[in-house]
């Protein structure tokens, strides 16, 4: 309880203490991110090789990574570098701290560990301090870091595969909507109608252009992702985060074109901008609405 008081009272203790748990999290997160898509390539396999299935002869083979031990999920196999197989001890995993004493390699073979995971445990650090920053300690904080949290591991699992997994987008929108019974945020009836109206957007996007081009567009996991966000901001704020993803995205994609040579013919995972949009508007609330508006000269 004495915890509880000090947390309350004190707002440098409770981003102290969030930082830490982000850090703790980013950690997390950086398991999520890698085993996931292999856990779903795994059961996707599983399940063509069934009898009921596919059969050998037939086109359904995924690529499937890391073919070792038969059990892989967020929990076994423990982590290895991928050089030598040398197992992580947990001094190794402290999140940033193991990264720097091992100056970025791994303690036996002395290869490079990608400087990406404790950029991952920073960047989900930092946002978590800003959610700790803007809500205070209570229900609404530690709602608006779950939401931060499965928007980061989205955005990169959508990034590294083009996966956008059920795993997290369908708990997200159905969190969405509980915490809407308790108008943390937004009330019932905005979120019902953000959640309704975020999967029907894109999905009629998604079928004109399949009918103009011949070609898909997107996943439906974009319009998962995009229903959740209607479920945590309500519809009015659906505009906002169409607008500033779209915008964003056809920047990136552009630019990787006329800079890179990138063929216009791969597709760019649209879940990283939308993923972005939905916390920065957010984070701002109104604010963003009145950017948005004052940049298309309607406020």
């Amino acid at each position: 309880m004495e915890l509880v008081a000090l947390l309350q009272s004190s707002p440098v203790a409770f981003i102290t203490v969030v930082v830490i748990i982000g850090l703790l999290v980013g950690s997390f997160l950086n398991v999520v991110i890698y085993r996931l898509p292999v856990m779903m390539e795994r059961d996707w396999q599983a399940q063509c090789d069934m009898p009921s299935g596919c059969d050998a002869a037939s086109d359904c083979h995924l690529e499937q990574e890391n073919s070792g031990p038969s059990t892989f999920n967020l929990a076994v196999p423990r982590s290895t570098c991928p050089k030598c197989n040398h197992l992580i001890t947990a001094l190794e995993n402290i999140p940033i701290i193991s990264y720097l004493f091992l100056r970025g390699k791994c303690s036996h073979c002395k290869a490079p560990i990608s400087a990406r995971y404790p950029i991952i445990e920073l960047t989900t650090a930092v946002l978590s301090a800003l959610v700790a920053w803007k809500f205070g300690f209570g229900w609404p904080a530690l709602a608006a870091l779950v939401f931060t949290w499965c928007l980061i591991c989205l955005a990169l699992i959508d990034f590294d595969t083009q996966y956008l997994p059920d795993n997290i987008t369908l708990p997200l929108l159905w969190l969405g909507l509980f915490v809407s019974l308790f108008t943390l945020f937004v009330d019932l009836r905005a979120a019902v109608i953000g959640a309704i109206a975020g999967y029907l957007s894109l999905w009629l996007v998604y079928q004109l252009f399949k009918l103009v081009t011949g070609k898909e567009g997107m996943g439906f996991g974009d319009f998962k992702l995009l229903a959740a966000l209607g479920a945590w901001l309500g519809w009015e704020a659906l505009p906002t985060v169409i607008f500033f993803s779209a915008l964003v995205g056809a920047v990136i994609g552009i630019s990787l074109i006329l800079i890179r040579g990138r063929d216009r013919n791969i597709p760019i995972p649209f879940g990283p901008f939308l993923a972005t949009a939905g916390w920065i508007t957010f984070m701002l609330g109104d604010d963003a609405a009145n950017f948005y508006l004052n940049l298309l000269g309607l406020s």
